[in-house]
């Protein structure tokens, strides 16, 4: 069974609405490199680092949106494979982490409306990147703890 983990501060799982705020994470990796992105000053949490993903709109599955992300972010085609982790922000979005495959020579394409810029980056040089959103931290402990599935 996969296991939500509630970030710091974070309500109670059980509590949140059907009306609450939900969100997909796009994890790409190329061989011990993980795609990550700056986010654009047009969206929320503007210049801030993360994995790529967004919010699930209404009568969006969450594989729909990790497709859709990567293409609206990065001009990507991407197949979701499977589901590695649940996480719940501190104001209350529940995120669900995706593992997602690109094409082996698929070149990121950012779209300036919403990524500032995008790198390919080992565990270490993203946990350095300031302005990290803390559920990127939290994801990165659990996949280096080897308790994703």
């Amino acid at each position: 069974m996969l296991e939500t983990r509630v970030t710091t501060a974070a309500p109670d799982i059980n509590a949140v609405s059907s009306t609450a705020v939900r969100g997909v994470v796009a994890v790409v990796i190329r061989g011990d490199r993980f795609l990550v992105i700056r986010r654009s000053r047009h969206v929320r949490a503007p210049g801030m680092h993360c994995f790529p993903g967004g919010s699930i709109e209404a009568d969006e599955t969450e594989v729909d949106t990790a497709r859709r992300e990567m293409l609206e972010e990065l001009g990507l085609v991407a197949e979701p494979v499977r589901l590695l982790w649940r996480s719940i922000t501190p104001w209350g979005v529940q995120l669900a982490w995706w593992m997602v495959e690109i094409a082996a020579d698929a070149i990121p394409q950012p779209n300036p409306l919403e990524v500032e810029w995008f790198d390919w980056l080992r565990i270490a040089e993203i946990r350095a990147l300031p302005m990290l959103l803390a559920s990127n931290l939290e994801f990165l402990d659990e996949w280096e703890a080897g308790r994703l599935l």
